[in-house]
């Protein structure tokens, strides 16, 4: 079936009003001079006697680059056919995400006069992507970021090389409330927890829950002299706090431990772990501090090699 010219515009513009899609040319300085309705979405008018705002007028600032790079590669012809995801700028100051196309316009004799583009909402391909993000990197009891995370997170201070401490939190006895008071009240307690750490450590420090009563903590730009004061408080405010979870009101004590960030993963959480042994070692409800490497492989005379792994595995 062939259309005429009049025909083909009139089909155009049926399908550019009922879409959500905003259909626009633009001139070859990149400024709109014809629109679809939708763009009245982003507090467009425009008028067929004055030139049109610049495509980049509805951009925020943090994709105008990409946004521009992908209108002169169209301007200069090519046809990648590439969509470039960008927040636009809504009537109501808010970030709508959006993806854009945008394909050169040739006159009869093959010269380019401008660009065709086609802008899709992506609001909701972005709201879930976010929703699938945190069901990945979070823990669903605590709210606080998963083991997934923590790790990410330490890599990515490794790589950085941005100095800080690692600090591990281990909530004392813990199988022997879950036990006793039932793992309903086990919920609770690990839920108290995380809202104690969230309460006491700064807003720069990424707190995860990274095992079953296991905490993690990564202060960043933090001396261990000033990790141990941040952390110490944390575990005497739960010493000194008779929490009152489900219908049980009962002591939680936890044990701590700090390590400096050094340049690998495992060597980081592998010091942090034999210090939290130590403070668990030594009678819980305490911080210990990372100790010297010649101090590290001997922690007790009488325990080496499997009985040191199974005393670490029963406290």
């Amino acid at each position: 079936m062939e259309f005429t010219f009049r025909e083909s515009w009139t089909l155009f513009g049926l399908l550019a009003e009922t879409t959500s899609d905003i259909i626009l040319k633009t001139d070859l300085q990149g400024c709109i001079v014809q629109a679809s309705s939708g763009i009245a979405r982003l507090g467009v008018r425009i008028d067929p006697a004055v030139t049109g705002p610049h495509l980049l007028d509805v951009v925020s600032d943090s994709a105008r680059a990409a946004v521009a790079e992908a209108l002169d590669a169209a301007l200069a012809g090519a046809q990648t056919g590439n969509w470039v995801e960008f927040p636009a700028i809504s009537l109501d100051e808010r970030d709508t995400w959006y993806e854009l196309q945008a394909r050169a316009l040739l006159d009869d004799a093959g010269v380019v006069y401008g660009a065709l583009a086609v802008m899709r909402s992506i609001d909701e391909k972005r709201v879930l992507k976010d929703q699938l993000f945190a069901a990945t990197y979070t823990d669903p009891l605590t709210r606080l970021t998963n083991r997934a995370a923590f790790i990410s997170m330490l890599e990515h201070m490794i790589d950085t090389q941005m100095d800080g401490c690692l600090a591990m939190f281990s909530i004392d006895f813990f199988r022997t409330i879950n036990m006793k008071y039932g793992q309903h009240t086990g919920d609770d307690v690990l839920r108290v927890f995380a809202d104690l750490l969230r309460e006491m450590l700064r807003s720069d420090d990424l707190i995860s829950r990274i095992g079953s009563e296991r905490f993690a903590v990564l202060l960043p730009r933090t001396s261990p002299e000033q990790a141990q004061a941040i952390c110490s408080r944390v575990v005497a405010t739960l010493a000194d706090l008779r929490q009152t979870v489900g219908e049980s009101r009962m002591a939680i004590t936890a044990s701590g431990s700090v390590a400096r960030i050094g340049d690998s993963l495992d060597s980081t959480i592998e010091r942090a772990e034999l210090a939290l042994f130590f403070a668990k070692a030594k009678g819980r409800n305490r911080l210990e501090m990372e100790k010297p490497r010649a101090v590290q492989m001997q922690p007790d005379a009488a325990l080496s090699g499997s009985a040191l792994s199974h005393r670490f595995q029963s406290l």
